[in-house]
């Protein structure tokens, strides 16, 4: 069996940038084995799949390791083929998902993702996180992932974190913030028990990044920054129960995959 497959680089305008994310357009849907064994095959934090012509149009995330609810950058990447490779012309695609409709819209050069709103609430014991991430944070978070606010971008950009610590903590992954310069809010992302110890721009995190600062800052409107090592923008705003997050991609791969 040959399936094409992209990898488009999401979030920043340029190759080598923001997040690689596999994109493969299938016939049919396979099975779910064969899905995860195609994701770990390509080692990338996340592959989408997807089956053109299906109505509703169903996408489908996995990283190495596990298939996960949502994934932004790979439904921004998935979006990125569908205009420029499968459809062209076309500006608008809704997806259906594990966690519901997911809209994305050409608007200039950018695509703008219509994603759920996850609010974060306090978590009461902060120790077993702190201990993973080497330094305590000022309070401590949570949504469908664990979030750590620090003082200062300097701070969040010089962690090194105990991965295997992470790992066992309960959540899907980790995001650690602090105030940017040049940008309202900086950001990284770790989650080693979905292997994968950090990602390199992550839509889904801002979800709960997005209604997170925009209380703290008293606007719908941000800029922010995921400082990992390929970094990444994104343009948010917070509408109601859902948040827009979007950005720029870049094909860097075409090909067929044989299995």
């Amino acid at each position: 069996m040959r399936i094409p497959i992209f990898q488009v680089d999401a979030f920043t305008g340029r190759v080598f940038g923001g997040n690689p994310a596999a994109v493969c357009p299938l016939e049919r849907w396979l099975d779910d084995a064969t899905l995860q064994r195609i994701a770990a095959e390509n080692n990338l934090s996340e592959t989408a799949f997807f089956v053109p012509g299906e109505r509703p149009l169903r996408i489908r995330w996995f990283t190495p390791a596990c298939e996960v609810d949502l994934c932004g950058h790979a439904t921004l990447a998935s979006a990125h083929v569908i205009f420029e490779r499968l459809e062209p012309g076309r500006d608008q695609v809704t997806f259906e998902s594990r966690s519901g409709p997911l809209g994305v819209r050409r608007d200039g050069g950018q695509l703008i993702m219509d994603l759920p709103a996850w609010p974060p609430r306090p978590v009461a014991d902060a120790a077993p996180l702190a201990r993973a991430l080497g330094r305590p944070p000022l309070e401590a978070w949570r949504s469908r992932d664990l979030l750590a606010l620090f003082e200062s971008e300097e701070q969040v950009r010089s962690l090194a974190p105990d991965m295997v610590a992470l790992a066992a903590l309960d959540a899907l992954g980790v995001i650690v913030t602090a105030p940017g310069s040049g940008c309202d809010f900086v950001s990284r992302f770790f989650a080693p028990a979905a292997g994968v110890p950090e990602d390199p721009v992550t839509g889904s995190a801002h979800c709960t990044l997005i209604p997170f600062w925009a209380v703290r800052l008293g606007r719908t409107r941000l800029v922010a920054r995921q400082v990992s090592a390929r970094g990444g923008e994104l343009q948010c705003e917070l509408r109601d129960d859902r948040v827009n997050v979007g950005g720029e991609a870049a094909l860097y791969l075409e090909g067929m995959i044989f299995v």
